[in-house]
């Protein structure tokens, strides 16, 4: 019909506009949190004790059994641990968050160390190896003491521990190295897990006990 109005077509949307720094913001999130999966305690202690194992075995058979028991008491069974109590919902998260779910947790982790010092004393494993089993489990029986009151950062804490006992072993070489203390140690303030001054306790109290430990086994 002539003269009758023709539909006119929706005007298209506009185009979302991004607030200034949106994708910076995400990438430096994402970034920070894979150091923090990547360098969490666990794979950090999984890669020191092969190294280990390597450096001080004189056999095929030496280093499997050194690597197995070792990782099994610092990373494997820690790890699996957590894994169920996420599971049975005894914790909120992987990160363990909330610190009153930590102390339990903790206490777990001292257990775990201290047989695992005992297995690697009656193998008779080398002393840097038993030493730093020792030296982890002061770490998180001093850990588990410190969450009564305040939230230790234990990624701080396992990134540290295992660079300070590199250095021991190699000297000076791993020196580059030591540049993912601070990297890490900026990943878990960045996504708010943590205050500087938690991250900072952290590699103060991983390089003093293991330093300490080292002194008693007489390796430095």
């Amino acid at each position: 019909m002539q003269g009758a109005v023709q539909p006119q077509p929706a005007p298209a949307p506009a185009p979302l506009r991004r607030a200034p720094g949106t994708r910076r913001r995400r990438v430096l999130t994402e970034t920070a949190r894979i150091i923090s999966t990547v360098c969490n305690p666990f794979l950090a202690a999984l890669a020191l004790f092969v190294i280990l194992a390597h450096a001080r075995s004189s056999s095929v058979t030496q280093f499997w059994t050194l690597a197995f028991v070792s990782v099994f008491f610092t990373s494997v069974g820690p790890m699996l641990f957590v894994f169920w109590l996420y599971w049975t919902e005894r914790i909120t998260d992987l990160d363990m968050s909330i610190r009153a779910e930590r102390q339990h947790v903790f206490g777990a982790f001292v257990v775990f160390s201290l047989l695992g010092t005992m297995t690697l004393a009656l193998l008779g494993a080398p002393t840097i190896i038993i030493a730093s089993m020792a030296a982890y489990a002061a770490n998180a029986f001093i850990a588990m003491l410190i969450t009564r009151v305040w939230k230790i950062s234990t990624h701080a804490l396992g990134i540290t521990a295992p660079m300070i006992t590199l250095l021991v072993l190699y000297g000076w070489q791993p020196l580059p190295f030591l540049v993912l203390i601070p990297i890490v140690c900026w990943a878990r303030v960045y996504l708010d897990a943590h205050t500087p001054a938690q991250v900072v306790a952290g590699v103060g109290l991983a390089t003093a006990s293991t330093l300490v430990f080292f002194k008693l086994f007489g390796l430095i």
